[in-house]
């Protein structure tokens, strides 16, 4: 009896500690758009990485860090906003984060309705109609980062159980994250204005450069001049903008490194951008070094 009693509290303790900490956002009910057949979650053979599809209620995971420093960011993992690539561009940045000390919440926004394998129909649609993939994304973008910005009202209503500082939450996103991350830069209030920006590689053809507004946080922006989507061009647009505005901003572009490589290892030296932005988010004063470091 005394083993079955400690085999049941290891099992116990083992299901704590993989426990997943989701919240749901506060949303609007999206009108002329309609989701059948619930989220979806798997493996994608075509990506090689775990996905999210279908999206219809937006949510965040939480990944505290053992011992927050108070600075926190709001990921938003790529995908076309057809999918959502949850484990290179989501867990696996909020598990990178943790180690330095931030508080990462995975935001899983509204996606364009799809059947059962939203990156076979992306795939399929990229390879036989491209405008059909900017036609469902059209109207669902709105929503897409209006769960971005909610997302931060949130996480700066709540930032006392957090263990956070309210004026150092940030947004990072890629490829469609990054339409994302733009459309929260371009329409913002004061209870959800987000205290800096990171998009990467971020979608420019569906959601296009504009002015910074007056009162624009920092940005980094990071990108890679052979993307194949032709999204560099965008991104030092976007920095450009930042820039003739007279606002902080940085841009690290790569020789290589293509699109959507998130936290995968390609062997080049754009691997290495998060350790980038850590070191850009020390130099803006976003984040304090502890004195181990």
């Amino acid at each position: 009896m005394k083993r079955i009693i400690i085999l049941l509290l290891c099992v116990s303790a083992g299901n704590f500690a993989t426990a997943q900490e989701i919240v749901q956002i506060p949303h609007e009910k999206a009108t002329g758009t309609t989701w059948e057949g619930g989220e979806k979650a798997y493996f994608s053979k075509i990506w090689q990485n775990d996905v999210v599809t279908n999206v219809s209620v937006p949510t965040m995971e939480v990944f505290r860090p053992e011992n927050p420093n108070g600075v926190s960011v709001v990921v938003a993992p790529g995908g076309g906003l057809y999918a959502l690539s949850i484990k290179s561009e989501g867990t696996d940045v909020a598990q990178w984060l943790n180690e330095q000390g931030v508080t990462a919440f995975v935001l899983k926004y509204r996606l364009v309705p799809t059947g059962e394998d939203g990156v076979q129909e992306i795939t399929d649609e990229g390879a036989s109609n491209p405008a059909l993939i900017f036609e469902r994304v059209a109207p669902v973008l709105p929503y897409s980062y209006a769960d971005g910005l909610a997302a931060i009202k949130y996480v700066r209503e709540n930032a006392d159980s957090y263990k956070l500082d309210p004026s150092k939450i940030g947004f990072m996103g890629f490829s469609a994250g990054g339409a994302v991350t733009m459309g929260v830069a371009y329409n913002y209030d004061k209870t959800n204005r987000p205290d800096f920006l990171v998009p990467v590689y971020p979608w420019t053809l569906v959601m296009p450069v504009q002015e910074a507004p007056k009162d624009a946080p920092p940005m980094l922006v990071i990108c890679s001049s052979d993307d194949p989507l032709g999204l560099a061009t965008g991104s030092v647009e976007l920095y450009s903008s930042w820039l003739k505005a007279n606002k902080p901003v940085a841009l690290q572009m790569y020789a290589k490194g293509g699109h959507g490589y998130g936290m995968k290892n390609q062997g080049l030296p754009s691997d290495d951008w998060i350790k980038r932005f850590h070191e850009w988010a020390i130099a803006q004063s976003i984040i304090i070094p502890s004195a181990a470091e």
